[in-house]
């Protein structure tokens, strides 16, 4: 799973010229990558790890990344 993220942000980070700050899952896909990442107890772990806000949803059979502006720490708590 990891080496997989690896290269989808890598080859986006080629396309755009700056790296993604989303990573959408499955939840399928969320829990391969927490048992990958075992040692990071919690999900604020495991974004700063990754630098990018998880979201999960159903709706992505693969591992997807994005670019957005919007702080979604702020938009959520708010």
């Amino acid at each position: 799973m990891l080496s997989y993220l690896y290269q989808i942000t890598c080859h986006f980070e080629r396309q755009h010229g700056y790296q993604p700050n989303l990573l959408y899952l499955s939840p399928e896909h969320f829990r391969h990558l927490q048992m990958d990442l075992m040692d990071i107890p919690n999900l604020a772990g495991l974004t700063q790890f990754l630098g990018m806000e998880l979201i999960l949803s159903s709706d992505y059979p693969h591992p997807t990344v994005a670019w957005s502006s919007v702080e979604w720490r702020r938009a959520i708590a708010v």
